[in-house]
């Protein structure tokens, strides 16, 4: 397949007119147009040519952070679930997925790690799943946003081994409250090399959260939401992220978590290759207004926010990834070169998959997404095959 007439997304993360050619499903020639002479051989890849008119070419997207879509959610514990899921994200320009658990009993949330195994050893159509993301059920009572409170436990060592073992290690991350847990250290000393530790729906101030990062955390849920606010005086966690290098952060940029003088300045502060941008998305996204489930509890959309009917605290997005990354450039003036590295290359090296997803290099999966000049959604090519439109 050769797609000509694009404006790619190269490594050096800068837009640069060139041709793409696709063999096997893996990206296997890039010609810029500055170095395109007569020696340049593309004929091998013209079974297929498709003309990009301009387009912005840019690796599949990939959300670390989400629960649902179009009426399901990852913690529903089925693969047809997740298959629904996948095929959604997909076709929205998502190409590989870590959904996110909620806060439930042990027992529910071993099921479910484990129907997630045997999916993924399946044959998986969509979005690949490449990691799961364990927002509960180690978190703060104090912070713990649309989470039932009822299922927060302590950390526990032998718990969280279990949840590596029966998702057959897909579980990439491990939230944690360290102001609830006095053996925080140790857990944190003993896990950080089977597992991504993160902080996660926390009330955590300065000092605790910059003594978990200094041990071995490196990673952030959701900045901003169910997490210590950041003043002139009690830095709190963000205080601690910014002075720990090491540290990723993700950032939902749906326009109704963060504002956009706060991403803009988060980006600024963090730098762009320390940012993720993720959805937070729930069953309600792709769906019409109305009134939905999340992890036991009621919430209600209206108007692109999703709330706790029981006393209107924020209840995840109804925005995909894909309209994050639209949001953040249309609406909240961040560069697209940066919107694209904080939704591809940053989750793929969060996740530890960058050698082969999250950017348009050559042995890497040919996931890629064409955009137009208003960054609509034109083409969705997965593993070398287009899934949108549909039709070709």
């Amino acid at each position: 397949m050769i797609i000509r007439n694009i404006k790619i997304y190269t490594e050096e993360q800068i837009f640069k007119d060139g041709i793409l050619c696709i063999k096997n499903g893996l990206f296997d020639k890039i010609v810029l147009l500055q170095s395109l002479n007569n020696n340049t051989n593309i004929e091998a890849y013209a079974d297929k040519m498709i003309d990009g008119k301009g387009f912005y070419a840019i690796p599949g997207l990939i959300d670390i952070h989400f629960h649902g879509c179009m009426g399901m959610d990852f913690c529903d514990g089925t693969k047809e679930a997740i298959a629904k899921l996948a095929e959604y994200e997909a076709m929205a320009g998502v190409t590989a997925i870590a959904p996110a658990t909620l806060t439930l009993p042990v027992k529910d949330l071993e099921k479910i790690l484990s129907i997630a195994l045997e999916y993924a050893k399946g044959r998986q159509n969509g979005a690949d799943l490449v990691g799961i993301n364990m927002e509960g059920p180690f978190i703060s009572h104090a912070k713990k946003g649309a989470q039932d409170g009822r299922d927060i436990i302590s950390c526990d060592e032998t718990i969280c081994q279990r949840f590596l073992e029966v998702s057959g290690g897909l579980v990439k991350f491990i939230g944690i409250a360290p102001e609830e847990n006095i053996n925080y250290l140790e857990f944190i000393r003993n896990m950080k090399d089977k597992v991504n530790i993160s902080l996660a729906h926390t009330n955590a101030d300065y000092e605790t959260a910059k003594a978990a990062f200094d041990v071995g955390a490196n990673h952030v849920v959701h900045l901003y939401n169910a997490m210590t606010a950041f003043t002139h005086r009690s830095p709190g966690v963000v205080g601690a992220i910014s002075d720990s290098p090491h540290v990723m952060a993700e950032l939902i940029c749906d326009g109704i978590h963060v504002h956009p003088a706060v991403v803009r300045s988060t980006i600024q502060m963090l730098g762009k290759n320390r940012v993720i941008m993720v959805s937070d998305s729930i069953r309600a996204t792709g769906m019409p207004d109305g009134y939905y489930m999340l992890g036991g509890q009621k919430v209600h959309v209206k108007e692109n926010r999703a709330v706790l009917v029981s006393n209107g605290t924020l209840a995840g997005s109804v925005s995909n990834l894909m309209n994050c990354l639209q949001t953040a450039v249309l609406k909240m003036n961040i560069p697209l070169k940066t919107a694209v590295a904080c939704a591809t290359i940053n989750p793929a090296k969060s996740l530890g998959i960058d050698n082969k997803y999250g950017s348009i290099s050559v042995g890497k999966k040919a996931n890629l997404v064409l955009l137009d000049k208003n960054l609509a959604v034109k083409f969705v090519i997965k593993d070398g095959k287009i899934i949108v439109p549909a039709a070709l």
